[in-house]
């Protein structure tokens, strides 16, 4: 039997390899194609028997309506500013304590309600169950909101409250007085410190963040409520460049700013490693899959496979590259006093929003080893890193109970867990709580979003009345001793 060469046998090499590559395929695309077609993650609980379904109906009348919206109104007049984390009006701090006091006069006078003032402005109340034994739950909302002005171009003063075409626009509208209870930076801080005194774990923690999407996600069918389950970590670097000073009529070949300026283009330049699909960010998107059409249902319910691809799309644009990875922005920069003065000092500081899938020093060293130059002097002037992931499996009691009453409120809602890349008072929760959620049933359109902290930040009067009757719901719907068992689901890839 003769030899037929080297060459027929790289020829028949090939062929086992290129087979080999076609049959792998078909069975990723087999897998992938499955996984399209039974991927639903939301049927869960949906389908099982709820312990308790016989809740008492808001009934809210009109009133009560006209009721409801005036002390809103009155809430949102009162300029309750915080300038930074330790400057706010504190005159009108305790003008919204004594609104608190005259819109719900029943939540301060009756025996179930325990009521603590904690650090003079802030407000904890206490409702006991009739099974002490069970953990609580805590909702959290804060009434200082930012400054705003009306030069600023709003459509109407901030702290008018006027209402246009069926909206209340106004400072707080949808941060976060529509939810009504104080907290902040002190308030939170204290009444933590107030509650570890006590020895209190909660079962979960319910704060604002993530709201209702309706046509802000390009290419989803229908709106979706977005659950937020962590939070971003955050650093904020100071960077800076000593040198001699000198005359601009004899400059050194690199003067302090163009050695800050050259280490700032070099974090500009080199963006922190892409990271999508190692987050929560994963879950989000394979809750929200089947409302997707072909050929992004296939991509979304493969995030195992396209986590890659879909990371590079992402991060084009910078309000969906916020997800993919920890984000850098340069946000102050400051040098020299006169005009052919070559400074001594410059001075920049770079903000950081930390992905869930690194921690603080990791991201420190990163922007060490990006600058690269010993001249430049790095200080942390503060961080923390990302926030816990809280649980949202069939399992989870708080977020599947939110996940009900957002359904029963509005049932043609897709819910899913969302990240905050923002931070909330929450965070000061952690060490109370496996389990923070970051939500209110807030509608967002497109362009909405902007008003958060911008101009012309609105609330519909529908959408008010929607939140009352949300809170209504949610507080009956935590009255149960366990979740249920779920339906089982037809997907366990």
């Amino acid at each position: 039997m003769t030899d037929r060469g080297p060459k027929f046998r790289v020829c028949k090499f090939l062929k086992i390899i290129i087979c080999s590559l076609l049959i792998i395929t078909l069975v990723l695309f087999t897998i992938a194609s499955v996984r399209t077609l039974s991927l639903d993650v939301n049927v869960g609980l949906q389908l099982a028997q709820w312990e308790k379904t016989n809740n008492l109906a808001p009934d809210i009348n009109q009133r009560q309506r006209e009721e409801l919206l005036a002390n809103f109104k009155e809430a949102i007049r009162i300029p309750t500013v915080s300038s930074t984390q330790t400057e706010f009006n504190t005159t009108a701090l305790l003008e919204f304590h004594k609104l608190l006091r005259k819109a719900f006069p029943t939540v301060f006078s009756s025996s179930l309600v325990h009521h603590d003032l904690v650090a003079d402005y802030s407000h904890l109340f206490w409702v006991r169950g009739s099974q002490p034994a069970l953990l609580p739950y805590m909702l959290l909302a804060h009434i200082d909101v930012v400054p705003a002005s009306e030069s600023d171009g709003w459509e109407a003063p901030p702290f008018s409250a006027k209402e246009m075409d069926g909206f209340i626009y106004g400072r707080g509208t949808i941060d976060d007085k529509q939810s009504v209870m104080i907290s902040g930076f002190k308030g939170a801080m204290n009444i933590v410190r107030v509650l570890k005194q006590r020895g209190v774990q909660l079962a979960f923690v319910l704060d604002e963040g993530l709201a209702v999407l309706d046509g802000v996600i390009s290419g989803l069918e229908g709106p979706a409520a977005l659950i937020g389950i962590s939070e971003k970590g955050q650093a904020t670097v100071k960077l800076s460049v000593s040198m001699v000073p000198s005359h601009s009529s004899m400059p050194p070949s690199e003067s302090s700013i163009g050695i800050l300026a050259a280490a700032v283009k070099r974090l500009e330049e080199n963006p922190m490693p892409r990271l999508f699909g190692h987050g929560p960010e994963r879950g989000t998107f394979e809750h929200l899959a089947h409302k997707f059409k072909l050929p992004m249902k296939f991509i979304m319910s493969n995030l195992w496979l396209f986590s890659p691809l879909l990371g590079r799309v992402m991060e084009r644009r910078p309000d969906t590259n916020a997800f993919v990875r920890t984000t850098t922005a340069v946000t102050m920069f400051n040098a020299g006093v006169k005009v052919n003065i070559i400074p001594s000092l410059a001075e920049s500081y770079v903000n950081l929003r930390i992905h869930s899938a690194q921690s603080l020093q990791e991201v420190l060293d990163l922007v060490q080893s990006t600058v690269g130059d010993q001249r430049v002097k790095m200080e942390l002037v503060d961080g923390f890193d990302p926030l816990p992931v809280s649980s949202y499996d069939d399992k989870a009691f708080g977020f599947q109970i939110i996940k009900k009453t957002v359904l029963d409120l509005f049932p043609g809602v897709t819910v899913a867990p969302g990240i905050c890349i923002g931070n909330t008072d929450s965070r000061h929760f952690k060490e109370l709580t496996n389990d923070t959620y970051r939500f209110a049933p807030t509608w967002f359109k497109p362009g909405d979003a902007q008003r958060f902290h911008g101009i012309n930040e609105r609330i519909s009067k529908k959408n008010y009345e929607e939140l009352v009757v949300f809170y209504f719901n949610l507080i009956q719907n935590c009255d149960i001793q366990k979740l249920p068992d779920p339906h089982n689901s037809v997907h366990e890839l």
